[in-house]
């Protein structure tokens, strides 16, 4: 289902909210940081860089994102005395077989329906003074994913896509504090919009074929998925409308950072 090239077509501005997540994490020298939904690998590749004498691993779910981290990996310095590794799997089932000192997980949650249950199990899973840091979407309310709920539910493509999950987003900020701080664990939440100024033509489309898009492509044939996208581009280009420097994507992100006492 998923296209890692279209995913990094925006790379620069899909990385931001990354750095800012990881730039909050205190860990000095830890021995084992897991990247879960680590996508197609160049930021776990960036975990390994920050903490070179760290073993680094990275799992995700789909095996197109495992085969680009691969590349990564191949790619990545030599000189990390830890190493840099991926595996492919669901995040939902896994279970470390160690305690784990950093988990990181960026931009992944808002598609595990009742995700804040796996978050305490991830506490559990780290050493003492171990960190979770994620973050995820918090724009549902957003035209370009109301559209395309809208277009979903119409009755041109209910039929097709009746059983398609769009991702559900994050829960308020305050509610992540309150479940990890019960957890045991000292919380950092905040919330963050960014403007991103997107160059190209239909550059909000592209950025949400990269994502949001995903399920609903993969649902349907190729005929079928080229009319969804022009009907889908149209309202979009009327929501996002381009200015000469380039078209404003408003785009609202939630940040949690634990760490367990």
């Amino acid at each position: 289902m998923w296209d890692p090239a279209q995913y990094l077509r925006f790379g620069d501005e899909r990385s931001r909210p990354f750095f800012d997540l990881v730039a909050r994490i205190g860990a000095d020298r830890p021995g084992l940081v897991v990247d879960l939904g680590c996508g197609p690998g160049q930021l776990t590749a960036a975990l390994a860089q920050r903490w070179p004498g760290a073993r680094v691993h990275g799992i995700d779910s789909s095996a197109e994102m495992i085969s680009a981290a691969e590349q990564v990996r191949r790619d990545a310095p030599a000189a990390s005395p830890g190493g840099l590794t991926f595996d492919r799997g669901d995040i939902r089932d896994w279970r470390p077989d160690e305690p784990v000192d950093v988990i990181v997980s960026n931009a992944v949650l808002q598609w595990v329906p009742g995700h804040e249950k796996l978050l305490v199990p991830w506490v559990g899973a780290l050493a003492p003074r171990g960190w979770l840091a994620f973050q995820v979407p918090g724009n549902l309310d957003q035209p370009i994913h109301a559209i395309a709920r809208e277009l979903a539910g119409s009755p041109r493509w209910r039929p097709q896509l009746a059983g398609v999950e769009l991702n559900r987003q994050a829960a308020d900020p305050a509610e992540y504090v309150h479940l990890l701080s019960r957890g045991g664990c000292r919380v950092d939440a905040w919330e963050t919009t960014y403007l991103h100024v997107l160059a190209g033509e239909d550059p909000v489309l592209e950025w949400y074929k990269g994502t949001g898009l995903r399920p609903v492509l993969a649902a349907l044939e190729p005929a079928r998925a080229s009319a969804f996208l022009a009907e889908y581009g149209a309202a979009v280009r009327a929501a996002y409308p381009p200015a000469p420097y380039g078209t404003i994507l408003p785009f609202r992100r939630v940040f949690v950072v634990a760490r367990r006492d």
